[in-house]
C-alpha cells in the first residue's frame, strides 16, 4: 500500500482493531456446518484452512490450482513487511500474519518466509513514513531511521545520493508465494479438507441466500455458506454488487542477472528494498538461483487475467533498467534474465473487501488485495473464520458500504 492511500491524520486517530480471536459485536456463533471457498490464493487458501481448523466442513475450489500462473498469488516471491506509515491496524495485521508465517514454516518444515530486513528509501521528508517509526516501536517491532551515510556504510551496493533518509525494518523479508499457496492447500487436504480443481460460478440468489455453486465439470456444490476469494475474477462473478469497485491492473516484474561470482546481491547478504520517490520501486534480492527482482508498484493499464498474453512492454523494460543502473551501479549493464506479468485487484482506497453479499446472508466476498494483500494471508484467514462463524461483525473499513469516493 503506497502512502497516499489513506489520510495521515485519520489513520493516526483510528483505534487499533486487531483482535483476531475476540468476539466483537453481537453476531453470535453462526454454527455453519459446511462452507465452500472459491479461490485457493492467499486469501482463499488461508480462509479455508482456518475454517477447517475451527471444526467446519470445508470444500475449496480453484479454476487452475494453487499458485497457478494466472493468479494474483502466483509467482515466486512477495515482500513481507509491517511498515504501513501511521496505519496501526495494517501494522498489527501484518505482524500477526508474520507470526503465523513463521509458525506454519516450522510446522510444515517448508521454506516459506525468509528474513532479510528491509531498507525503505525516502526521497523527501514525509510524515507518513516518519509516523511508521512511532507505530513500529509502539508495537515492539524492530525499526530505525538511517541517514544516507549510515545506510551507505551498511549497504555500499546502493547509491543513496538522492535519498533523504532510510527506514530499516529488521524482521521484514520475502515469502515464497507459489510454494506457500501449494503448502496451504496441501495442509488443508492433509487435515481433512476437500479440494477440487474447477471453475465456479454462483447459482441463484433466493430469499434464503445463494442456493449453490455451479462447477465447470457439470456438478453443483451446495453448502450452508459460501466464500468467494477470487481476486480479479470477483467483480466478474458479482458485477451487480461490485461494479467497477474492484479493477484489475497489469503489473510487470523483472529479474536481472548479478555479476558472476558476486554474492553481494544474494538474500543472505542483501535486504528486501523499496524506494518512495516519484514512483514506487521495490525489489527482492537473489534467491533460489533466481536473479535480482525489481518491479514498479505504479498501477498499470487495465488487464484481463484470463485472456491477455503476459509479455512485458518495452517501455517498462527501459524504465526499470534505467532505474537499476542508477540505484545499483554494479547492475547497470546486467542482462535481463526473466520477466513476468501479473496483476493487482485494486479497490479505490487500497483497503480489502471482507463483507457479506448484500443480497445473500450466507455468502461472503473476500478480495481487493490491491498489491499488498499476499503477506496478510494467514491473518485474513483468521478474520474470515471469525466473520463466517459469527465471532465478530464485519469491520467497517473492509465493508462494501464504506465511502467509495476516496480514491488511491
Amino acid at each position: 500500500m503506497t502512502p497516499s492511500r489513506r489520510s495521515f491524520i485519520g489513520a493516526l486517530a483510528t483505534a487499533p482493531l486487531w483482535q483476531p480471536f475476540a468476539t466483537i459485536g453481537g453476531a453470535g456463533v453462526r454454527r455453519a456446518r459446511s462452507v465452500a471457498v472459491v479461490g485457493a490464493g492467499a486469501f482463499g487458501g488461508w480462509s479455508a484452512l482456518a475454517l477447517l481448523r475451527a471444526g467446519v466442513q470445508v470444500t475449496l475450489v480453484d479454476a487452475w490450482g494453487p499458485g497457478n500462473g494466472r493468479a494474483s498469488s502466483g509467482g515466486d516471491t512477495r515482500v513481507i513487511r509491517t511498515e504501513y506509515g501511521p496505519q496501526i491496524w495494517y501494522t498489527q495485521m501484518a505482524a500477526r500474519a508474520q507470526a503465523l508465517w513463521r509458525e506454519s514454516q516450522a510446522r510444515w518444515n517448508r521454506p516459506l518466509y525468509q528474513r532479510t530486513g528491509l531498507i525503505l528509501m525516502v526521497s523527501a521528508e514525509d510524515e507518513y513514513h516518519r509516523a511508521a517509526l512511532t507505530v513500529l516501536h509502539d508495537q515492539g517491532i524492530g525499526a530505525a531511521a538511517l541517514s544516507p551515510a549510515e545506510a551507505a556504510r551498511r549497504f555500499p551496493e546502493v547509491d543513496f545520493s538522492d535519498v533523504q533518509w532510510v527506514l530499516w525494518e529488521e524482521d521484514a523479508g520475502y515469502l515464497r508465494a507459489r510454494e506457500a499457496c501449494r503448502a496451504v492447500v496441501e495442509a488443508f487436504v492433509t487435515e481433512g479438507g476437500t479440494y477440487r480443481t474447477a471453475a465456479a460460478r454462483p447459482g441463484r440468489l433466493t430469499a434464503a441466500g445463494l442456493d449453490g455453486i455451479e462447477l465447470s465439470d457439470g456438478t453443483r456444490l451446495v453448502r450452508d455458506t459460501y466464500v468467494f476469494a477470487c481476486g480479479p475474477w470477483l467483480p466478474r462473478l458479482f458485477p451487480d454488487v461490485l461494479g467497477d469497485f474492484v479493477t484489475t491492473s497489469r503489473q510487470e516484474v523483472f529479474y536481472f542477472a548479478t555479476p558472476e561470482g558476486d554474492s553481494r546481491f544474494d538474500d543472505d547478504r542483501f535486504p528486501v528494498w523499496a524506494h518512495h520517490g516519484e514512483r514506487f520501486f521495490y525489489g527482492i534480492p537473489g534467491n533460489d538461483g533466481r536473479g535480482f527482482k525489481i518491479a514498479d508498484d505504479t498501477r498499470g493499464p487495465p488487464f484481463d487475467p484470463t485472456r491477455e498474453d503476459r509479455v512485458v512492454r518495452p517501455e517498462a523494460v527501459a524504465r526499470v533498467r534505467a532505474y537499476l543502473g542508477i540505484r545499483f551501479p554494479a547492475l547497470a549493464n546486467a542482462p535481463l534474465l526473466e520477466t513476468r506479468v501479473c496483476q493487482y485487484a485494486n479497490t479505490p482506497d487500497g483497503d480489502f473487501i471482507l463483507d457479506r453479499h448484500p443480497g445473500a446472508d450466507n455468502t461472503w466476498l473476500v478480495g481487493g488485495g490491491s498489491g499488498h494483500g499476499f503477506k496478510h494471508g494467514p491473518a485474513i484467514g483468521e478474520l474470515v473464520r471469525d466473520l463466517v462463524t459469527g465471532r465478530r461483525d464485519p469491520i467497517p473499513m473492509f465493508t462494501l458500504s464504506r465511502n467509495r469516493g476516496g480514491g488511491p
